[in-house]
């Protein structure tokens, strides 16, 4: 079937929610990601956005987080302390989409600029609350567009910890819990090695072979492990298009 590489993206980050899962959203694909797990496959996961709407029931795709939006049919209409708290309460199991401009094999990630940072080539809009959201939530969702440029040896500036240099970094920078889960791209799905640390490859979407994401990858990255990805299907399109983003503000 015939899609677009975000509508495929959104579709393979929403079938990693399940049923009470709390999910912290981001503005832009991140939110297209949360109403396909709402919709299609956690109808009782708990999403929330950093300005406070908190288990909101996203009827109208919202095009940003302070859009009033977030806030309909919610359980509390909080705000930023509210969020974060919620972020970073260890009794949660909770779970934040974030997207970047550059991730490293570690998955850290770079949202701030190319180039020297005093200096830059792009100044992109800097952390926002993902700096916040890598530290404190237990896992991390990742967006990226699979390009060598954006898949980098080394980034160019570190904004939100990933695994930092691998097994046992988070906790030695005195972060206890969380790190990056999953990379989701337009051309699969990465993850990361328990033991390691590192950056693998997971699963590959049909029509993508591996070792075209190989050499879209601007690091060695292990594709002995990878799988075919369960195919898009024509009622997850029609909901997307129809009932989520039928006037495509986002995809």
């Amino acid at each position: 079937m015939e899609y677009e590489p975000r509508e495929i993206m959104a579709i393979a980050a929403g079938r990693m929610i399940k049923n009470g899962d709390i999910v912290f959203c981001g503005t832009g694909l991140s939110m297209i990601a949360a109403s396909v797990a709402k919709r299609m496959y956690a109808p009782e996961s708990v999403i929330f956005f950093e300005t406070g709407g908190i288990d909101t029931e996203l009827p109208e795709l919202p095009l940003t987080v302070s859009d009033s939006r977030v806030m309909y049919g919610t359980s509390i209409n909080a705000g930023l302390l509210e969020s974060f708290s919620i972020l970073g309460n260890r009794k949660l199991y909770t779970k934040a989409f974030l997207g970047a401009a550059q991730i490293d094999r570690f998955g850290n990630l770079n949202s701030s600029s190319i180039g020297d940072y005093r200096h830059p080539a792009v100044r992109f809009s800097g952390s926002g609350g993902g700096c916040d959201a890598a530290c404190l939530a237990a896992e991390v969702i990742v967006f990226m567009q699979h390009e060598k440029r954006k898949f980098v040896e080394k980034l160019d500036y570190l904004t939100s910890p990933g695994w930092l240099s691998g097994p046992g970094a988070r906790r030695k920078a005195g972060l206890y819990r969380g790190g990056p889960g999953a990379v989701v791209t337009d051309m699969g799905i990465m993850k990361f090695d328990e033991k390691t640390r590192v950056m693998y490859l997971s699963e590959y979407y049909p029509g993508v072979s591996p070792q075209e994401i190989e050499e879209s990858t601007g690091f060695e990255i292990d594709i002995s492990r990878a799988v075919e990805s369960e195919p898009v299907t024509a009622e997850e399109l029609r909901i997307l298009r129809e009932d989520i983003d039928p006037q495509k503000l986002i995809i």
